[in-house]
């Protein structure tokens, strides 16, 4: 699986960071914040950007992974419309920070970088992960129109495997009363955070929320 990212190097106060970035961001998707969740809406080629860089954000602990999608789909933006930053608890980042970092990157440099697809995983709820006695659950914080995910290695590589089964079952998902309608996983941030319900959304449609 390769990614073509640029990556920015920047300074916020006496810290460095570096955040990367996909090269291209994806057209079709959306990340909306709604009253009882956060929905992300994404189409095949979407998802699985969303699964690379899951991937990365696993292997990359000091590293910010920031998905620009405020003004994906032709949205414009808005309130309700969020961009994505996933970063490693070690890092120890404010999100209260981001709107200077980001206001410093500049244009980036180009690197590819070629990652094994996540593993799939058995999945019966259409949820990842969902254990009473799991306690490794994402944190989260929305910060000048962002929503950022802080997790660990092994958080973020299981959840990559959720956007991964969107791209390649939502495609053929029917279309049925009897089946929802709508192909979708969650991501399960525990009893303090709202849950990120990921739905698969076809290129020339209109998801639920633009409807």
């Amino acid at each position: 699986m390769k990614l073509h990212l640029t990556v920015h190097d920047a300074r916020s106060g006496r810290d460095s960071f570096r955040v990367v970035r996909p090269a291209r961001p994806p057209v079709h998707a959306e990340l909306l914040d709604d009253s009882w969740y956060l929905n992300a809406y994404l189409d095949r080629e979407a998802a699985l950007l969303m699964a690379g860089l899951w991937t990365l954000a696993a292997s990359s602990p000091r590293t910010l992974v920031h998905l620009p999608l405020r003004t994906a789909g032709g949205r414009p933006p808005g309130d309700r419309a969020l961009d994505l930053v996933l970063l490693h608890h070690s890092l120890r980042f404010a999100p209260a920070h981001w709107k200077r970092l980001r206001a410093r990157l500049g244009p980036g440099r180009p690197r590819t970088v070629d990652l094994r697809p996540p593993e799939p995983q058995e999945d019966p709820d259409g949820t990842y992960p969902r254990h009473a006695d799991d306690r490794d659950r994402f944190h989260q914080h929305i910060h000048a129109e962002t929503l950022f995910l802080t997790g660990s290695a092994p958080l973020f590589r299981r959840n990559a495997a959720l956007f991964r089964e969107v791209a390649l079952r939502g495609p053929a998902h029917p279309r049925t009363p009897a089946r929802h309608g709508h192909y979708c996983r969650e991501v399960d941030c525990g009893i303090r955070f709202r849950g990120l319900h990921v739905q698969y959304a076809d290129p020339d449609g209109v998801s639920p929320a633009a409807g």
